[in-house]
């Protein structure tokens, strides 16, 4: 699964710094997450770096983008243009 970060957001400005894949964007009103470009750390961090720093905890697992592990490792690749 993707991340989302929910309207709880504080636009503290830690969360976009520590993604290793540059998912995390200012938004019109918050941070957004792409989808497309998130894989949960996985193939960087053994957790969410996102999640780690978050001082409100607004970065859930986004449910309209369901992902296994291997979905997400395969997603890091083809971003990075191994597949």
């Amino acid at each position: 699964m993707a991340l989302m970060i929910t309207d709880e957001c504080i636009n503290c400005d830690v969360c976009e710094p520590v993604c290793p894949n540059d998912a995390i964007f200012q938004g019109p009103e918050i941070y957004e997450i792409d989808a497309g470009l998130c894989t949960e750390c996985v193939g960087h961090f053994d957790e969410p770096q996102c999640q780690t720093v978050c001082p409100v905890s607004c970065i859930p697992l986004d449910p309209r983008h369901v992902e296994t592990k291997d979905q997400l490792l395969a997603k890091l690749q083809r971003n990075q243009g191994q597949a």
